[in-house]
C-alpha cells in the first residue's frame, strides 16, 4: 500500500464521521418540528374544548360523543342533566363526554 493511498484512506475518514454524526443529530433537529405539526396544535384544541366545557350553561343544546344531542337542565361538579327528544328523557351524562355546544344565541341568529 503507498503513501498516497494510506493518505486518502484517512483524508476520507472524517468524511464518513461527519455524516454519521449528521444521522444521529437528525432525530434532535426534527423534535421542534414535531412540535410544531402535532403537539401545539393538540394543545391548542384541548384548550379551546376546556374552555367549551367551562362557559356551558343551562339551555345550552349538547352533542356527546356519543351522538346524543340534548338540552342542558342543570349542572354538576362533574357531569350535567340532558333533556333528549323526543319523550323528554332526562339523562345524567359527564361533562367529559360533551363535544359541541350550541348557545340559544347561536340558534336564534
Amino acid at each position: 500500500m503507498s503513501v498516497a493511498t494510506t493518505l486518502a484512506i484517512w483524508a476520507a475518514v472524517p468524511a464518513a464521521g461527519a455524516g454519521s454524526s449528521l444521522v444521529t443529530l437528525l432525530p434532535l433537529l426534527l423534535i421542534p418540528v414535531l412540535y410544531v405539526v402535532m403537539i401545539r396544535p393538540q394543545q391548542k384544541r384541548q384548550k379551546q374544548w376546556q374552555e367549551m366545557l367551562r362557559s356551558i350553561k343551562a339551555g345550552d343544546r349538547v352533542t356527546t360523543a356519543g351522538g346524543i344531542r340534548g338540552t342542558i337542565l342543570s349542572i354538576k361538579d362533574d357531569a350535567i342533566i340532558i333533556r333528549v327528544a323526543p319523550d323528554n328523557l332526562k339523562m345524567e351524562v359527564a361533562k367529559t363526554a360533551i363535544a359541541s355546544v350550541t348557545t340559544e344565541e347561536a340558534e336564534k341568529g
